[in-house]
């Protein structure tokens, strides 16, 4: 069984950092990806970014350009540093491995 556990959450104001990150209970380097997606509540949940086991990332228009997501398979990790953080990217943040592995989520609140 896959337990992902995420940190790292937290208010920040407009325009500053948070580093997200999860913790898995198993090697990650089994998973061909892993990611991160976020959740408004009354929304559905929406893909942020996601890691190849290679190293490629891929990221949604919204988090391109100011999101950066990272893997250590050495640490069973993943991170996610975001910049310049906007009200908008208010959500509780999940990440993902395949498939249909879920952490708790974390809460993200940008004032602005």
């Amino acid at each position: 069984q896959v337990q992902l556990v995420e940190s790292g959450g937290g208010l920040v104001q407009a325009g500053g950092s948070l580093n997200l990150s999860c913790a898995a209970s198993v090697t990650i380097s089994r998973f061909s990806h892993m990611g991160w997606y976020r959740q408004v509540p009354g929304n559905q949940r929406e893909w942020v970014t996601f890691v190849t086991d290679g190293g490629s990332t891929t990221y949604s228009d919204s988090a391109e350009g100011r999101f950066t997501i990272s893997r250590d398979n050495d640490k069973n990790m993943v991170h996610l540093q975001m910049n310049s953080l906007k009200p908008e990217d208010t959500a509780v943040y999940y990440c993902y491995a395949p498939y249909n592995n879920w952490g708790q989520g974390t809460q993200v609140t940008v004032s602005s």
